[in-house]
């Protein structure tokens, strides 16, 4: 439970500038104090909790960066929480549903918060840490955890970090490891590289690497890494931190918030329902906080009254395990054989004829939110999201519970929003501009209708087995395209392993993706009107170019295939026919509940200036 809430800052928002009929905002920004007690039923799921230090009372100390923004004018807000599961530490909702700027952290100027969106709807907004080792440079949250101890002496353990250069984050200088090591004696540690994750390992003797420090490596002097290989270091780590106290950092907060007359001092007034909203490793987090049970708090109430992932196709997060590495995320070239999808997948109940497991994402006691998870094309190629809505063998489809819903947008990228370019980077085709961002707005606020009054939001829409629409990957029906690398390979998702030494699983999960149309475009989930009425090609895949491992797919990139003039003047007689077009589809976009009206206007404007459909 939470112990103390300090408010260390209180001050206006954007030098008070209104928001709509909300009006202002103020920034709340401080610490919270917690503590569990390890033979309490609700914290049995917190890995290695058994051997942290205890206090006084036997229960096990806690605390997290938290931050809030909240209407100035408390009786102006809707008394809903919207809160946040950071990404790595960082925020990423003004980013992605507000159209705003990448990487804002700390949001002080009305440019920070791009359209305003969560602002002008009246949210009060929660942000808090949970990871110990997210980064807190540049506003960063993070969760101060303690180290796990074996009666008192240091917990060691071999573990595997990988490393790869040029393609996540850039070239690197040297490779930081997630934790300390036990020893800086190179004997007892191991680099080897490979191009790719299918290749043997070939090791790099101790005289072509060495330690930086305990938290460090690089490579000789004068060698760089080569870009896009799999550098894999095994070593010796010691003292683990008790990860899994972030799950209970975040149930703590919330329950305080929403239940705690008191709290009224950091929202400004009650709170009536809390909701969820996560993007990747965020949403990632949320499925893993449902799964663990810790959408109950210690007194048996809900948490989060409904919860929205977007991009966390079916995984996990590797946490709340003895050293974990949470910021790792698996796809086909890097990460593979990291632990982050594993049965259950789905939120309907199921039995997986792998393990011999029966089950569902939701634990069926009382306390499950309303869910809806959005994917983007790339979720069916490189993060298993078929399974989301079939059996784990991939051969019929599923019924969700009435409490669930699972929508593809069609033709988006996992990274997609406002702002995105063409630039390939690293990949042999242009990648994907589409920002899948006008169908999350619209389903957010179907969740809190959802939440908030019991209005059902609409019927799943996702590619099906029983329609066609869900196909191998090598069975799309994709057109010849002029120049364009076609994938027809996704990643594989196996049953979880040994991540310190993994083998070739030998037998896997069916992953489908979804069927195109003769343009190239996905013919089934969310079809926003750039896919319905196109311009072009957007996948969800993409493929490393020379000097990266070339035929890999392409972290979590789409393609993008501009049509050919003459095309576009055959398909569309001129612009006034092209917003006819548009018109139709956002009218019966709006008429579904899969797009606000602001956003169909943000589209007729755009399609009544298109440059490339003559006048």
């Amino acid at each position: 439970m939470l112990l103390s809430l300090e408010i260390q800052k209180v001050e206006p928002l954007a030098d008070g500038a209104s928001f709509g009929a909300v009006g202002s905002y103020e920034r709340v920004i401080g610490r919270a104090m917690g503590a569990v007690d390890p033979g309490d039923p609700a914290n049995k799921a917190i890995a290695l909790l058994d051997k942290a230090p205890r206090n006084a009372t036997g229960e096990v100390e806690y605390s997290t960066d938290f931050y809030i923004l909240r209407p100035k004018d408390a009786t102006r807000g809707n008394g809903r929480i919207l809160y946040e599961a950071t990404n790595r530490g960082r925020k990423m909702l003004f980013g992605n549903i507000a159209d705003g700027p990448q990487g804002m952290n700390d949001p002080r100027a009305v440019a920070d918060v791009g359209n305003g969106f969560p602002l002008r709807r009246g949210f009060t907004l929660v942000w808090s840490g949970w990871d110990p080792d997210a980064p807190r440079a540049n506003s960063g949250l993070a969760l101060t955890a303690p180290v796990a101890t074996d009666n008192g002496r240091p917990i060691v353990q071999r573990v595997r970090e990988e490393y790869v250069s040029g393609t996540r984050v850039g070239a690197l200088e040297a490779f930081k490891l997630s934790h300390e090591a036990a020893t800086l004696d190179q004997s007892r540690a191991r680099l080897t590289v490979r191009e790719r994750a299918s290749d043997p390992p070939l090791e790099m003797p101790p005289g072509e690497w060495s330690f930086v420090d305990r938290r460090a490596i690089r490579l000789c002097e004068g060698t760089k890494p080569k870009p896009g290989f799999l550098y894999e270091f095994h070593y010796e780590a010691k003292d683990p931190k008790v990860q899994g106290l972030g799950f209970a950092a975040t149930r703590d907060l919330v329950s305080h918030l929403k239940y705690n007359p008191a709290a009224v001092a950091a929202t400004g007034r009650p709170i009536s329902h809390a909701l969820a909203i996560g993007f990747s490793q965020g949403g990632r987090y949320l499925r893993h906080h449902i799964s663990a049970g810790f959408n109950r708090d210690e007194q048996g109430r809900k948490v989060f009254d409904g919860i929205h992932t977007h991009t966390a196709g079916v995984g996990r997060i590797f946490f709340n395990v003895p050293f974990g590495q949470p910021a790792r995320t698996n796809t086909q070239h890097e990460d593979h054989g990291f632990p982050e999808a594993w049965f259950p997948f789905s939120t309907a109940v199921l039995e997986d004829r792998m393990t011999g497991q029966k089950g569902a994402l939701f634990r069926g006691d009382g306390c499950d939110p309303r869910l809806i998870e959005t994917d983007t094309s790339t979720e069916y190629w490189q993060k298993g999201a078929s399974l989301l809505t079939t059996d784990p063998l991939g051969m019929k489809d599923v019924v969700l519970p009435e409490n669930s819903r699972v929508y593809m947008i069609a033709g988006t990228q996992h990274g997609g929003r406002v702002g995105a370019t063409t630039d390939p980077g690293p990949n042999r085709n242009p990648r994907n501009p589409h920002s899948p961002m006008p169908a999350v707005r619209a389903l957010l606020i179907a969740l809190d209708e959802w939440v908030t009054s019991g209005k059902a939001p609409p019927a799943s829409r996702v590619p099906t087995l029983g329609d066609g629409t869900l196909v191998e990957p090598d069975k799309t029906g994709f057109p010849a395209i002029p120049g364009a690398a076609v994938v027809t390979v996704a990643n594989e998702v196996a049953p979880s392993g040994d991540w310190v030494d993994p083998k070739p699983a030998g037998r896997a999960y069916r992953t489908l993706v979804c069927r195109v149309d003769a343009d190239g475009n996905e013919i089934a989930g969310v079809r926003l009107p750039d896919i319905a009425v196109p311009l072009a090609t957007y996948t969800g895949w993409n493929e490393y170019k020379p000097p990266y491992p070339r035929g890999e797919l392409a972290d979590r990139d789409g393609s993008y295939f501009a049509f050919p003039a003459d095309k576009i003047a055959q398909r569309y007689r001129n612009r006034a026919d092209y917003v006819a077009q548009v018109q139709a589809v956002v009218d019966q976009l709006i008429r579904d509940r899969l797009l606000l009206q602001e956003d169909a206007d943000r589209y007729l404007e755009k399609a009544r200036a298109e440059p490339r459909v003559k006048e």
